[in-house]
């Protein structure tokens, strides 16, 4: 799939392989908490992007880049925790119709495990960002799709650290960094093979 079709060709692609891609989940543990977040495509001046966020400056997070997404309440399901986050933090309403399908659950090392769910919204869309989001920055596919993006770095006596780079001033490790990068192999690419569970984590993203 070319990253710079409209959303319309996105989704029907984006439907096949994520119904193509085997994903894996992270099993409950004792003092394991969920959460889930939201990899949401949508159209700004005619473009296609996935909307990323910056974290207030303020609470748990302070000022990190993220997905629209928190925990899972007791008795929600992942799908309906992500979207309920959606609406709180960006006031966009979107039902179970506009879910795609998910990618592999990611376990952060701040003792989440992160259920990524991708859904598409056609149109453009109007967000409101409530007191926990900072800003809203949405990301082009064609970025997030472009060689140069995935960058490694390498690490002393350990795996290299992933960066995604979406700009000169906005760059992303893992787990975020790692979410942005499945879906960037599987949805945008189509390598059904991509796995990110095991990306190395800066150690300020374990508060």
């Amino acid at each position: 799939m070319s990253a710079g079709v409209g959303v319309g060709e996105f989704v029907a692609t984006a439907r096949e392989r994520l119904a193509a891609f085997r994903h894996t989940e992270v099993a409950d543990a004792p003092g394991m908490r969920r959460a889930a977040v939201v990899l949401c495509t949508a159209e700004f001046d005619g473009v296609a992007c996935v909307i990323v966020i910056r974290r207030a400056y303020r609470g748990r997070n302070a000022g990190q880049w993220g997905l629209p997404g928190g925990r899972v309440d007791d008795g929600e399901s992942a799908v309906g925790a992500a979207l309920r986050e959606l609406h709180e933090e960006l006031g966009l309403l979107l039902g179970e119709d506009a879910v795609l399908g998910r990618l592999d659950d990611f376990p952060a090392t701040s003792g989440f495990a992160i259920t990524p769910i991708v859904a598409a919204v056609a149109g453009p869309v109007v967000l409101t960002p409530n007191h926990e989001v900072h800003a809203v920055y949405p990301v082009e596919l064609t970025r997030l799709a472009a060689p140069d993006t995935p960058r490694w770095l390498p690490q002393p006596g350990g795996p290299p650290l992933l960066q995604m780079w979406l700009r000169p001033d906005m760059v992303m490790h893992a787990p975020t960094g790692a979410l942005l990068w499945q879906f960037r192999e599987v949805v945008l690419l189509g390598h059904l093979d991509a796995r990110a569970a095991d990306f190395a984590q800066p150690e300020w993203t374990r508060r």
